[in-house]
């Protein structure tokens, strides 16, 4: 690493990720703290690129890290990379989700082992404990919740758009099939349980909220007795799932909506193995269940860009003075880059 830290913000290649890592304001306490900062422009981040070039940093044009980022430099985003280049040198910083098993990961440790670069996966930044220090999962929560209680309703439309927490807030406002109406929230003492019970109660809905003590002895039937389950469990080991496919045919069941926050599909620890793909804002729900007692499921994987403002404010806070100890070294980047090096010798092992 050069003596100066240097980092360049890429574009988001997904069309509805509006977040940015690093918001302009804390752009600027980066480079005041002796940070070189290139962003590029991106037409669908929610913050423009005047704003970050107002507080200092270098300006480049969308997608030109692949050419023009210095071999030196730490690439830093949020969702998956383009296509190309397929061999990857440089440092890079954004959710790989690369260590769960899922279906995709050897694709992308393969990139780094052909370009002798590294991923610092976001989702690896955990203190000595193993509990996240830097993560959207809040708004995650918030934003699942909004679409499980909409669905529920009949009011969630399609394709979805980014919004604000005024917004949905406003939407979630209790209506006319909000009475009586029951929820589940598994994980409910996490970042994503947390934002997904505030959701809830402005709609008007108490939610029984379960933590570890209630999924080590899960009781379906009493999962299955609610109208709506929300899912914020990240679990770092296989654990029994809280539902199978078997269980959405129980006679009695009552649950009408799944918002699995969580979305760890295809994972070796999915914790909901009832459907095998993720949805998206064109096609947000998929029909679990047909009939007179149907069942939907919502799994979208950047439900914060939703609410993308809010979501990067509450990230950039929280990961801004990381950041800075990448210069010298930390046990929090150590345990990044020691994530990555299992996994990766774990490919080769793998074949």
């Amino acid at each position: 690493m050069p003596d100066m830290l240097r980092i360049w913000m890429r574009h988001e290649s997904r069309r509805n990720e509006r977040r940015a890592a690093l918001v302009p304001e804390d752009a600027r306490k980066l480079i005041a703290s002796g940070v070189h900062l290139t962003v590029e422009e991106s037409p669908q981040r929610v913050f423009s690129a005047h704003a970050y070039a107002d507080g200092g940093c270098a300006i480049a044009p969308q997608g030109s890290w692949a050419s023009h980022c210095p071999a030196t430099d730490v690439i830093l985003g949020l969702k998956e990379l383009p296509a190309e280049p397929t061999n990857l040198m440089h440092q890079h910083l954004f959710f790989g989700h690369a260590y769960k098993g899922q279906p995709e990961a050897p694709r992308l440790l393969r990139r780094f082992q052909a370009g002798g670069g590294t991923l610092l996966d976001l989702e690896q930044l955990l203190d000595a404990e193993g509990h996240r220090i830097a993560a959207f999962g809040y708004w995650a929560g918030y934003a699942g919740a909004t679409l499980a209680v909409l669905q529920y309703r009949g009011e969630l439309t399609a394709p979805l758009a980014s919004s604000s927490s005024t917004e949905l807030r406003r939407r979630l406002a209790p209506g006319r099939r909000g009475s009586g109406v029951t929820a589940v929230v598994i994980g409910a003492d996490g970042r994503s349980g947390h934002g997904a019970c505030d959701a809830l109660r402005t709609a008007g809905i108490e939610p029984t909220c379960w933590g570890s003590d209630d999924t080590r002895d899960l009781d379906r039937d009493a999962l299955l007795a609610h109208d709506i389950l929300v899912n914020t469990v990240g679990s770092r080991r296989p654990v029994p799932p809280f539902l199978t496919k078997a269980d959405l045919d129980n006679e009695r069941r009552r649950l009408s909506v799944i918002a699995d926050v969580t979305c760890d599909v295809g994972s070796d620890l999915d914790t909901l193995p009832v459907h095998d793909h993720i949805t998206d804002w064109d096609n947000p729900v998929e029909r679990l269940r047909e009939g007179p007692r149907p069942l939907d499921i919502i799994a979208i994987d950047n439900l914060p860009s939703l609410v993308p403002a809010e979501a990067s404010r509450a990230f950039s806070a929280d990961l801004w003075p990381l950041l800075l100890s990448l210069r010298e070294g930390s046990e929090v980047w150590d345990r990044c880059r020691g994530a990555f090096r299992h996994a990766v010798a774990s490919l080769g092992r793998r074949g």
